[in-house]
C-alpha cells in the first residue's frame, strides 16, 4: 500500500474513533455510563475522572448507580455531577449516588439529532482534509499510471469512510428518536 493511502487509513480510523466517542457522550434518553465517566472530580487534592474514583453501573434503562471506592469522596462526586450540568440531579444516600434520567422530550430529541448531524459533518470535513493531504502526496508520484491508481484507490477509501460515517449517524439518530 502506498504511504499516502496508509496515512489516510490511519487518519480516517482516528476520525471514526473520535466520532464514535463523541456519539457515546450524547444523551439519548437512556442511561449510559460513557456520558458521565469523564466528569472531573476534585478528590484527594487533585482533579480526577469520575471513573477513577468510583465504579459506574447502569442499573436500568433510566438510572445509573455510582459507587465510590472511598465513601469520603461521595460529596465531591455529587458536587462534580452538579457542576457538570448533565441535566440530572444526583441523589446521595450516603453509600452510593443515583442518577435517574427523565424521558427526553420530543424537542430535546430533535436537538440531539441535529448535534449528531453536525458531528457527522465535521467528521466528513476532516476526511476531506485528509484526502487532500493524501492527494497532494500522490501528485508527487512520477509515474502517471501509479499516480492515477493511488488517487482512484484513495477515492474508494474516502467513499467507504463516508458510508461508515453516514451509517453511524443514522444509527445514532434512530437510537435518539426511539422512545
Amino acid at each position: 500500500m502506498h504511504p499516502a493511502l496508509q496515512l489516510f487509513s490511519e487518519h480516517s480510523k482516528k476520525t471514526l474513533d473520535h466520532l464514535h466517542s463523541e456519539f457515546g457522550k450524547l444523551q439519548t434518553g437512556r442511561a449510559n455510563a460513557a456520558t458521565i465517566e469523564h466528569i472531573a472530580v476534585e478528590a484527594y487534592g487533585q482533579r480526577m475522572e469520575l471513573k477513577g474514583v468510583a465504579s459506574i453501573a447502569v442499573q436500568d434503562a433510566r438510572s445509573i448507580v455510582i459507587q465510590p471506592w472511598d465513601k469520603s469522596v461521595l460529596g465531591d462526586i455529587e458536587k462534580a455531577i452538579q457542576i457538570a450540568n448533565i441535566g440530572v440531579n444526583p441523589v446521595n444516600d450516603g453509600i452510593v449516588i443515583r442518577l435517574n434520567y427523565p424521558p427526553m422530550t420530543e424537542e430535546r430529541r430533535k436537538q440531539v439529532t441535529k448535534i449528531v448531524k453536525e458531528l457527522a459533518e465535521h467528521a466528513k470535513i476532516r476526511i476531506r482534509q485528509d484526502r487532500q493531504s493524501a492527494n497532494d502526496e500522490a501528485k508527487e508520484i512520477a509515474e502517471e499510471d501509479e499516480k492515477e491508481r493511488v488517487q482512484k484507490e484513495l477515492q474508494h477509501l474516502v467513499d467507504q469512510v463516508n458510508v461508515q460515517i453516514d451509517e453511524s449517524a443514522k444509527q445514532k439518530e434512530k437510537e435518539v428518536m426511539t422512545v
